[in-house]
């Protein structure tokens, strides 16, 4: 396996003379992330600011706390919240996630083929097979849920497992999701630490992003995908090497 600097060094390389293109695609992204989520986390704080402004007119009895919470105006903006929720949850599943293999395979392209139409072919390899990435995506998500629900270390340790599937959906059509989600396992059998070292490796970019107020990130993303893209090739070459057995 490579060095941090190795694959660091080839994102730097690949996105050489694209960064305004990586730049423009990030933006995308999280417009279309917020567009989806801007919603329900805006009702959530109207809830929750309400009930914050009138637990203190309240008086500590339990029947005046039930008084407050079953007022039409609380009831109106739980409602909502609970809608925006459902809204949210659908657009994460059919939008964002086949997007999440677009984004990691249009910058993987970027990097082996010197493909830099980002925008482009984030949204064709999104589209592509479309019904089989979001099965696999979602059924991806669902295990680490299920495996955090045993405690926090092992839904972690599962992401770092897992996190070469959406490559594996792209590259291997052929697999079903759950084969996709094994090749992955496999593949990051030995690995997950190496990843999670090349993530943390970032921790600098991340703390000048949340000083620009996020701003940063728009460039930090493109870095960090472009990054694990290199780690992915490294890895898929490790394990064609011992036989598809790492």
């Amino acid at each position: 396996m490579k060095t941090n600097t190795e694959y660091k060094n080839a994102a730097l390389a690949a996105l050489k003379g694209n960064w305004a293109k990586a730049v423009l695609v990030s933006v995308v992204y999280v417009a279309i992330l917020y567009f989806a989520m801007g919603p329900y986390i805006i009702n959530t704080v109207k809830m929750e600011t309400y009930m914050v402004e009138n637990m203190a007119s309240v008086s500590s009895d339990l029947g005046s706390a039930m008084a407050m919470l079953q007022d039409p105006e609380y009831l109106a903006l739980q409602q909502k919240t609970a809608g925006w929720s459902a809204v949210y949850i659908l657009m994460y599943i059919f939008v964002i996630l086949p997007l999440m293999v677009g984004l990691a395979n249009a910058f993987l392209r970027l990097l082996t083929r010197g493909e830099n139409d980002l925008l482009g072919n984030t949204y064709r390899i999104a589209t592509k097979n479309y019904w089989h990435k979001v099965w696999g995506m979602f059924l991806m998500y669902l295990f680490i849920v299920l495996w955090s629900f045993l405690f926090i270390i092992p839904g972690i340790i599962k992401v770092f497992s897992y996190s070469m599937t959406p490559y594996i959906l792209e590259e291997n059509p052929e697999l079903s999701a759950n084969e996709a989600i094994d090749r992955s396992r496999a593949m990051m059998k030995g690995h997950k630490f190496d990843l999670f070292w090349l993530f943390l490796s970032f921790i600098g970019w991340f703390f000048l992003s949340l000083l620009t107020l996020g701003i940063g990130g728009l460039w930090l993303g493109p870095y960090m995908q472009t990054a694990t893209a290199a780690f992915y090739e490294d890895v898929k070459a490790d394990y064609e090497v011992n036989g598809g057995l790492a």
